[in-house]
């Protein structure tokens, strides 16, 4: 990407087994780049009603939730479509609450390189 440039991307992952999801590894805000959240999507496939948090961990140690114990009930997907801002070194995360739970966890957003 060039300075200026704007790419539509997707990450797809899956959070399970009450451990933080692997989404915080792979969308971490890169220097010289903001990450616009456009939805986050959320489908339990365990066949049991779950919760889950989601927030946004900027380094500092002050973690701000966007979610804490949601609920999701079984077989249902959970659409979050207000947008969001990730800059240099934001991390978003997407925690399972359940032991042995089974969230699939799709995630899109517009790259800009500034």
């Amino acid at each position: 990407m060039a300075s200026g440039d704007e790419t539509l991307k997707v990450l797809t992952t899956r959070g399970d087994d009450n451990n933080m999801s692997t989404v915080h590894t792979k969308l971490t805000a890169a220097t010289g780049h903001t990450y616009t959240i456009i939805s986050i999507s959320l489908c339990e496939t365990a066949g049991a009603a779950e919760t889950f948090d989601v927030l946004i961990d900027t380094g500092s140690g002050d973690d701000t939730y966007l979610y804490k114990a949601q609920s999701i009930p079984a077989n249902s997907t959970f659409v979050h479509n207000e947008k969001l801002v990730l800059e240099a070194d934001d991390h978003l995360d997407v925690h399972v609450n359940a032991d042995g739970g089974d969230i699939d966890i799709i995630i899109s957003y517009l790259d800009q390189e500034l």
